[in-house]
């Protein structure tokens, strides 16, 4: 029979035994000791990449002036290596930088917009620098990719119109006064002559069209250098993009008013 003090000598030994580590054997390979968690990759969106925006607020020639902001939205996502960096509704922030009024017998309407910064769903910003790369294709505008800047239309088709118009309306006129006259051929002729003038002064004494870019109108950045993120910035959770804003209807005709109210003035 045992005693009672050797079991309880071998029943404390036991546990003490299993918490000892097992020496290593020779030739056995050793364990390697855990590393640190890695920090999160660098991401960067490169130079050259394009970006499609949507303007939250409209700027023009005619309401714009040099040092206004211009506020801006993403409306597609940008993906390096199959990650989207930059998803669709963040924010971008720009500056008009210069501002050009179309001139009332030549000149066209000039606008300059820098982008300035960046900011991610999650709150993240990074300052950059970017230029226009296109403009809506339905705007009437045109874009000079080399100075980055928006130029409105010439409006040489509607200064045509315009003194067709005046033309015509005063040929119509003359002929009738012509015609109460009985000199219905020299009343055209007067007429035509009133209304071209009219035309021409109409030309003369208003401006040519603005550049506009219209809230809601889609345009494209272009970054001029990289932009770079660590992996812990681009957390966006169950982020949803909101909807793009909606155009905004254009509040006046692009073409030069009459200089007359009411009509030619005769």
């Amino acid at each position: 029979m045992f005693s009672g003090n050797w079991l309880l000598a071998v029943s404390l030994a036991v546990p003490m035994a299993a918490q000892q580590a097992p020496e290593p054997q020779p030739g056995q390979p050793q364990a390697k000791p855990l590393e640190p968690a890695q920090a999160p990759a660098e991401v960067t969106v490169s130079a050259g990449t394009r970006v499609p925006l949507a303007l939250i607020n409209s700027v023009s020639t005619k309401h714009s002036a040099e040092g206004d902001r211009v506020y801006l939205q993403t409306v597609f996502p940008i993906l390096v290596n199959n990650r989207i960096v930059i998803p669709a509704g963040s924010y971008v922030l720009g500056t008009v930088t210069e501002v050009k009024r179309p001139g009332h017998v030549k000149g066209r309407g000039e606008l300059w917009v820098r982008f300035d910064s960046l900011t991610l769903p999650n709150g993240v910003t990074r300052d950059f620098r970017a230029r226009l790369g296109g403009v809506d294709g339905v705007a009437n505008e045109e874009l000079d990719q080399k100075e980055g800047k928006v130029v409105a239309d010439d409006n040489r088709k509607g200064d045509a119109i315009t003194v067709a118009g005046t033309t015509a309306a005063g040929a119509s006129l003359g002929t009738v006064i012509g015609a109460a006259t009985k000199h219905v051929g020299m009343g055209a002729g007067i007429g035509a002559g009133v209304g071209a003038a009219a035309g021409m002064l109409g030309v003369l004494l208003t401006r040519g069209p603005d550049a506009v870019l219209a809230k809601g109108s889609t345009i494209e950045m272009v970054l001029d250098r990289n932009v770079s993120f660590h992996g812990a910035d681009l957390n966006f959770g169950n982020y949803q993009p909101p909807a793009p804003p909606s155009p905004a209807p254009d509040p006046e005709p692009k073409g030069r008013g009459f200089p007359f109210p009411g009509g030619l003035p005769f």
